[in-house]
């Protein structure tokens, strides 16, 4: 379970999170949502200790996380997956997902990458291609890859669905439910498509301007047609 108590984070006199509170419950998807400039990003920057809040708390399964470097946050349990698809372009398929595995420490498990060869069979087949020469629906399933070979109990997500086509956007969020049914992880799921985060979410967060609006059930979210139409767009 992941915990944020009263989390304020900024950038000089900008605050880009507010008094932010929630619970992202475990074996669940929880989506963040909003507008462009609401905070989303912040929030996954300062939850994996990429950016050092303000004020307030993180905790992931009752451990406090506020002073724990970006680099530690594998052993914890916590894996980030930028916006951008930040692959490797020089390495291979096969040495960017060995990358993943040396997050954790210890020596990388060929089962481990067979497991992400088996979740991604695309990757598989080009283990040995180097990453610049992958799609953009590749290079997404690429990073979640190299994520998902740390293990990690708590997967953050920032805008995977950006500019792919939306077969493969249903293909990448399919998997990442399989996950979250079969095998207990936990999502943190940082989407500007609304329709599509709640489709697969268990619960849902809407920011605006940095602050918490609403916090509810994704389905309960979905529904509610005011909120719909002030904060997420449709």
């Amino acid at each position: 379970m992941l915990k944020l108590t009263s989390l304020s984070a900024g950038y000089g006199p900008i605050r880009a999170l507010d008094d932010v509170t929630f619970t992202a419950e475990k074996g669940e998807i929880t989506a963040v949502l909003g507008a462009n400039g609401a905070g989303k990003t912040t929030l996954l920057r300062t939850v994996s200790g990429l950016h050092r809040a303000d004020s307030g708390s993180v905790h992931l399964d009752g451990t406090p996380l506020d002073k724990v470097p970006a680099e530690r946050m594998p052993k914890l349990g916590m894996a980030h997956v930028p916006e951008g698809r930040g692959v490797i372009t020089e390495l291979t398929v096969d040495e960017n997902l060995r990358l993943g595995g040396l997050g954790r420490g210890g020596r990388v498990k060929d089962g481990d990458l067979q497991r992400v060869y088996d979740l991604f069979p695309v990757l598989g087949d080009r283990q040995a291609a180097l990453a610049t020469t992958l799609s953009g629906g590749e290079r997404q399933m690429l990073v979640i890859g190299r994520a998902l070979m740390a293990r990690p109990t708590m997967l953050l997500l920032d805008e995977p669905s950006l500019g792919l086509a939306p077969r493969i956007v249903a293909q990448i969020f399919g998997l990442i439910r399989d996950l979250v049914r079969d095998e207990g992880l936990s999502v943190l799921l940082v989407e500007q498509n609304a329709r599509s985060a709640l489709s697969v979410a268990d619960h849902g967060v809407v920011l605006n301007l940095g602050r918490v609006v609403a916090d509810a059930p994704a389905a309960e979210l979905a529904g509610d047609d005011k909120l719909r139409h002030a904060y997420l767009g449709f």
